[in-house]
Parts: structure tokens; C-alpha cells; sequence
């Protein structure tokens, strides 16, 4: 199942942009106001929402200004969340949000709608650095 947010320009450098994801502390200021549990722990943090299970996700990948990759600890299930970031001037970038999970065809008809929501909100919320 693959969720492709929408694309979001940004008044910064891909380098300040990255810089911003690279610390996952700040993934709590793009979170959907109602999180219930945000604790970064080294490469990882571990966020709640209400209604959902509690979600550990790891800093799995890097390319310095152009992408992070995060995916989920547990492998019971697997996804992972990109950003890719693209440079348009020296303070304009572009953010883009992938979303990318092997579910079975239950779960994903059940996670879809709340995990676009989701990615939405992220996505919105990048928008507003």
C-alpha cells in the first residue's frame, strides 16, 4: 500500500530542511495537534494518536539534503515514511511524503483512510515551517 502525500514548498534551503528532519525531535512540531505521546529516543521516536497503537519509527535512511527515510521498529508491520527533498532556489525547497507498507488487503482497507489523514496532516504541517 502506497500513500503519496501532496507536495509542499517550503521557504528554506534543502539543507535546513534536512538539518530540521535529521533531528528527530522535531518531528513532534509537524504532528496532528491531538498526539497523545511523543518521546525521542536516540534514532528513533515513538508517537501516539488516539485510537491507533502507539508507532516506533527509526531513522532507517539518508542522503544528505535530498531524503530521510524512516520506517516502523517492528516488523510485525513493516512500512516505511520518506521525505524527499528538492531544492527549487537557495530558500525554496520542495517536500515530498511517501508513505509505503506491506499489509494484508484487510488491514490496509483499514488503515488507509487514517494513515492518508495522516500523511496529510504531516504534509500541512511542513508547509507551515
Amino acid at each position: 500500500m502506497n500513500i503519496n502525500g501532496n507536495t509542499v514548498v517550503v521557504e528554506k534551503s534543502a539543507e535546513e530542511v534536512f538539518t530540521f528532519f535529521t533531528d528527530l525531535k522535531n518531528f513532534e512540531g509537524i504532528m496532528p495537534e491531538n498526539i497523545q505521546k511523543f518521546e525521542v529516543d536516540g534514532e528513533s521516536f515513538i508517537f501516539g494518536l488516539p485510537g491507533m497503537p502507539e508507532i516506533r519509527l527509526v531513522l532507517k535512511e539518508k542522503t544528505e539534503f535530498s531524503n530521510i527515510t524512516l520506517g516502523a521498529a517492528s516488523s510485525k508491520l513493516p512500512f516505511t515514511l520518506a521525505a524527499d527533498i528538492k531544492e527549487i532556489s537557495e530558500n525554496k525547497t520542495e517536500v515530498k511524503l511517501d508513505f509505503a507498507g506491506d499489509f494484508n488487503p484487510m488491514m490496509a482497507m483499514m488503515i488507509k483512510k487514517p494513515l492518508t489523514k495522516f500523511v496529510d496532516t504531516l504534509t500541512e504541517n511542513i508547509g507551515k515551517l
